[in-house]
């Protein structure tokens, strides 16, 4: 692994949906924004934050990512075969 692939990789909301579309989950741009809307409790769906800089929610690429294998993973664990 080089030093690159430790760095975060922070994406913005077409660079998200672009990623997820390599991996055959096609969003909306309304889908992906809803992901990063608070619900009652001020939580969101995914881990988005305001970039400090520009103002725009962003969200890091490994985190991204790790909450889809993660829902995966509990999926078929919670399988009944």
């Amino acid at each position: 692994m080089t030093e690159a692939d430790k760095r975060p990789h922070y994406l913005d909301f077409e660079e998200a949906r672009q990623l997820l579309a390599e991996m055959n989950i096609h969003l909306t741009p309304r889908q992906i924004k809803r992901s990063s809307d608070m619900d009652a409790r001020g939580k969101r769906k995914l881990p988005w934050f305001i970039d400090p800089i520009e103002g725009r929610l962003k969200i890091e690429r490994n985190a991204l990512l790790s909450a889809y294998f993660n829902r995966q993973v509990e999926a078929e664990r919670s399988y009944d075969n």
